[in-house]
């Protein structure tokens, strides 16, 4: 059965662009067929993370939301557009065009159900295996009903106070919601800790799956948010790792 991927985190700058994009890459390289959606309108990065032209956008999802297209036609195929291309087919739905006029954003109970129905009608019409969302951070409306929609959130979070505390006050909010898979990604750890011991504080401390903790690694740096690691460097430790997390988020119940 096709599933619905949630990627969050409770603030930016922990990664999770980058990493929803390196995970949907894997996954479409794996055979899958994979949708990606960009709800921030606001700050979009994914196209500049797989190297798509602004002016190659005809429209995103931001037109979707606004009614200007029809969701599958804010979907860009991305397959022949990477080198090499992934067994599978990956689309993006980039999060805006780059026009910074008319911005609109998840609000309410209609946008679940655009949402909602958007997700539905791709899965059908590019016959996915799985949509991955990458939402906006925090726990405002506007990453809240995206939340709502998924059938396995993943919430990314560093060895930070503020995202300890944060991760908390996340993790009470989205109990409530009813989501079926929770799990948590604890990304660039520094590597002189033990990973185990950090798993295993993270699993008790937040009563729940840490599906992986990802050390920090200078080549991902030195990308600035301008490539994808897993093509780039596709034999790399970090992107058997990913790969991993990637094919469990897909095959687990």
């Amino acid at each position: 059965m096709p599933k619905t991927i949630l990627i969050h985190s409770f603030r930016h700058g922990v990664g999770r662009s980058s990493l929803a994009a390196n995970m949907a890459y894997l996954l479409a390289n794996q055979g899958q067929r994979v949708t990606l959606i960009e709800t921030n309108t606001k700050l979009p990065v994914a196209h500049i993370l797989f190297g798509l032209p602004e002016e190659k956008l005809r429209y995103s999802f931001n037109d979707y939301l606004l009614g200007n297209c029809e969701i599958h036609q804010a979907a860009h195929d991305l397959t022949p557009h990477l080198s090499p291309p992934p067994t599978g087919r990956l689309f993006l739905i980039p999060g805006n065009t780059g026009n910074p006029q008319n911005i609109c954003e998840l609000h309410n109970a209609q946008d679940v159900y655009l949402l909602n129905t958007g997700c539905q009608n791709l899965t059908a019409s590019l016959n996915l295996d799985a949509v991955l969302i990458d939402t906006q951070p925090g726990i405002k409306e506007n990453a809240l009903v995206a939340i709502t929609v998924s059938d396995t959130l993943v919430i990314i979070l560093r060895m930070d106070q503020r995202d300890y505390q944060g991760t908390s006050v996340t993790m009470d909010v989205v109990r409530q919601l009813d989501v079926p898979r929770i799990v948590l990604i604890v990304n660039e750890a520094p590597t002189v800790f033990n990973f185990a011991e950090i798993k295993a504080t993270m699993e008790q401390t937040y009563q729940c799956e840490v599906l992986a903790v990802l050390p920090h690694v200078d080549e991902m740096m030195a990308l600035a948010n301008k490539d994808i690691f897993a093509l780039r460097y596709p034999r790399h430790a970090f992107t058997l790792m990913l790969n991993e997390v990637a094919a469990n988020l897909l095959t687990a119940v």
